[in-house]
């Protein structure tokens, strides 16, 4: 298969595979992103990956934790600690071989597990190969068709080498841009994934609550006696003269 392994994609983003699988979580990976690290770490990865032991690794971590950066620290120890590794769903990473086909790691990994369990996996593989791609045809189109494409940022080109007051306002400003946009893409792949999950139990939906007016007690006023106005008492005696 001519492919680097342990490279992927996150959406539009490109991960390198530190895990496949976690310890007692096979639905969930550990990534890095390496185009959004500092030079000395990206080179650093991107060599590993491309190096004969980190193509002939299992999992990148068993490379990366072997290898040092240029400062002196180990890889994975620094990666870990700088808090660069993110856990991932694999049905939401792809593999792409080739320009023209692709495989999400979940079915990826199901595939490598089942080798070990006799021909009829390794033929699948074998056959799966002669297709161009880690998937036939037919499941590349059924994924493609489940699976909505992610809208990729287009942004205005804006000059990096600028260090200029309104040079580095533009270039925080395009950042801020590219963020608002992908936290909306983010939104909205979180709504669809909400769904399919209320759509498989329904039990986890929230239940619409019935807020209850408040009855308002009448108050009865209570009305105070009047006074009675008594009279002076007439005399009757005659005036003193």
């Amino acid at each position: 298969m001519s492919f680097i392994k342990h490279i992927g994609k996150h959406g539009d983003r490109k991960v390198a595979i530190i895990f496949r699988m976690v310890p007692g979580e096979d639905h969930m990976c550990l990534v890095t992103y390496p185009d959004t690290l500092p030079k000395q770490f990206h080179n650093a990865i991107m060599k590993v990956i491309e190096s004969t032991p980190g193509q002939q690794a299992e999992n990148l971590s068993d490379a990366l934790h072997r290898n040092l950066l240029p400062d002196g620290r180990q890889i994975l120890e620094t990666l870990h600690r700088e808090g660069m590794i993110k856990k991932v769903a694999t049905q939401h990473i792809i593999v792409t071989p080739n320009a023209t086909s692709h495989v999400h790691l979940n079915e990826l990994n199901k595939m490598l597990g089942d080798i070990n369990t006799g021909n009829e996996a390794s033929d699948k593989m074998k056959k799966l190969d002669e297709n161009s791609g880690l998937v036939d045809r037919n499941t590349m189109r059924e994924s493609q068709a489940q699976t909505p494409v992610r809208e990729e940022y287009k942004g205005p080109d804006i000059d990096m080498s600028d260090f200029s007051d309104t040079g580095l306002a533009r270039q925080r400003q395009a950042q801020a841009d590219r963020m608002i946009f992908e936290a909306d893409q983010l939104l909205t792949e979180s709504k669809r994934l909400q769904e399919e999950a209320w759509h498989l139990d329904p039990s986890l939906k929230p239940k619409k609550t019935v807020k209850k007016k408040a009855v308002r007690k009448k108050t009865v006023k209570k009305s105070t006696p009047k006074k009675k106005v008594t009279a002076d008492p007439v005399s009757t005696s005659d005036p003193v003269a």
